[in-house]
């Protein structure tokens, strides 16, 4: 399956390509990961090569089976490309009125708008794609101290709609955000 989303260039950057993860991917993967932010922020972490094709493999898993939408997000530089970000499309059910979606970038990325760009595109793809199927909304849950995340989400038009109350495994409330799927 081929699926690969294109955000052009921007005054906060260059292109950016939204593609299917890869074996190719493992190295930046790993080195993402060392990152102690974005270990704060994530779930599950990559600490070697096993834990890292047992990512991307989850990630494939989630496409094979249609409920978690995961695009590597890469920016060309000299000749190739390299990776900043992640975005991910997850719980879509057919006929189902809302999914989250999430991200994460790299440490080099942040501060860019990279995250934003990176979201706005998926969100507009999402809509494209899953509207016609009964999505009517997109939700994205994050810690009420990340402030970061915050700032994307409201730059990318998802209204807080809600505080959450902690749940394992996340140990502070959380804001939700929604996002409605433009008239047709």
């Amino acid at each position: 399956m081929t699926v690969v989303i294109h955000s052009p260039p921007h005054d906060e950057g260059p292109s950016l390509l939204l593609r299917l993860w890869t074996e190719e991917d493992i190295p930046e993967l790993i080195d993402a990961y060392r990152d102690p932010v974005m270990r704060r922020w994530t779930r599950f972490h990559v600490d070697d090569e096993q834990d890292a094709r047992r990512w991307i493999e989850l990630q494939w898993k989630g496409w094979h089976d249609g409920d978690r939408l995961s695009f590597a997000v890469v920016e060309p530089e000299q000749g190739r490309s390299r990776l900043v970000a992640n975005v991910v499309v997850k719980g879509l059910v057919a006929g189902g009125g809302s999914a989250d979606v999430g991200y994460w970038t790299t440490r080099e990325a942040r501060g860019r708008g990279i995250a934003s760009r990176a979201l706005e595109s998926l969100t507009t793809w999402a809509f494209d794609r899953f509207a016609g199927q009964g999505l009517e909304s997109l939700r994205l849950l994050h810690q009420v101290d990340n402030h970061a995340s915050c700032r994307v989400a409201q730059r990318c038009g998802y209204v807080l709609e809600e505080v959450v109350p902690a749940h394992p495994p996340f140990p502070t409330d959380g804001h939700v955000h929604v996002r409605r799927a433009p008239p047709a």
